[in-house]
């Protein structure tokens, strides 16, 4: 017989307010965000060819980013953890304002919906490695 890991709902909540917190404060205050990343972070969107490793770029790519969109709505789809992850999936529509989404997929000035796949990769309560997978359709 196997034994494995009791499951730790603990870890598993706090993974979960951790990402929470991070999903909620990152357009608001950049700055509010950075202590929710462990030292060693790293954040990376494949499909925009973006991989950032300090704070100071990762802080500084949110507001170039947040500064570059208008009319955002959000539709969450799907949250769930385990001790060492979490997956956040959402539905995302924006007008693209500005050039601060780095290697956007369309031009400045475009309305569109954006299916967002978050995996957090988790360690002590904080994130050590965010995914972004984006899924991008222009709606004008």
């Amino acid at each position: 017989m196997t034994h494995h890991a009791a499951i730790q709902p603990d870890l598993i909540a706090r993974n979960l307010a951790t990402v929470d917190a991070h999903m909620r404060g990152e357009a608001e205050d950049p700055a509010s965000i950075m202590a929710l990343y462990a030292p060693e972070i790293v954040l990376e969107v494949p499909g925009r060819g973006l991989r950032l490793s300090s704070l100071a770029e990762i802080e500084a790519n949110y507001r170039r980013m947040f500064a570059s969109m208008a009319e955002v709505e959000i539709a969450p789809l799907d949250r769930f953890a385990t001790e060492t992850r979490v997956v956040d999936d959402c539905i995302v529509r924006l007008r693209l304002t500005g050039d601060g989404m780095v290697n956007a997929p369309v031009p400045v000035g475009s309305r569109v919906e954006i299916r967002l796949l978050h995996v957090f990769e988790m360690q002590d309560g904080l994130i050590a490695r965010e995914t972004v997978f984006e899924g991008w359709r222009r709606l004008d």
